[in-house]
């Protein structure tokens, strides 16, 4: 049954690259789109400042009230990161840690997509940290895609046809989710 009314998916990348290969990742997803979706990337990762415990009050830096309205805005939520120095790179950690106490996140489905040179760190820690913020974590959408460079053209495509089915298994199953397929 495909439910015609428009849902919203937000992908957020680890990366603050834009040409990085999570970022090619995310638009490779963007072209897996039914027309009934609105797929936005979110970039403004960068404008997230540190996270303080004292400026998380009713009113919040501009920039996370903004995040935060976003999110209640969506349906589902496509993360994909590389791994930094055998953990989550520092920004997307201080992003999720403003969605604390905002419940943000809450019952939310969300694809996890590790693709790093390894990512074996991250992507465990990213899903307990999903977890605690109540994200609705979805087993057959979470993907850890090691080498991910040897996988993609210089320009960003994906040339493994095994990791272009595994993205669209898993990205099928967030579709899935929000009864689109």
């Amino acid at each position: 049954m495909i439910d015609r009314k428009s849902k919203n998916i937000l992908a957020i990348s680890g990366s603050l690259r834009s040409g990085s290969s999570n970022h090619h990742i995310l638009k490779y997803l963007a072209g897996l789109i039914p027309e009934n979706i609105d797929y936005s990337i979110y970039n403004d990762l960068a404008l997230i400042p540190p996270f303080d415990p004292g400026s998380d009050t009713d009113t919040p830096p501009n920039s996370v009230s903004k995040l935060r309205q976003l999110l209640a805005n969506v349906d589902a939520i496509v993360i994909c990161t590389p791994e930094y120095a055998f953990g989550v790179p520092g920004q997307l950690k201080n992003m999720l840690d403003w969605l604390v106490s905002s419940s943000s996140l809450a019952d939310k489905p969300v694809a996890l997509i590790t693709a790093s040179s390894s990512g074996q760190y991250a992507h465990p820690s990213l899903l307990l940290t999903l977890g605690a913020l109540s994200a609705k974590i979805l087993d057959d959408a979470n993907l850890l895609i090691p080498f991910i460079r040897s996988k993609m053209a210089a320009d960003g495509s994906i040339t493994d046809a095994e990791t272009k089915d595994s993205l669209t298994r898993a990205f099928n199953t967030l579709l899935s989710s929000i009864a689109i397929i």
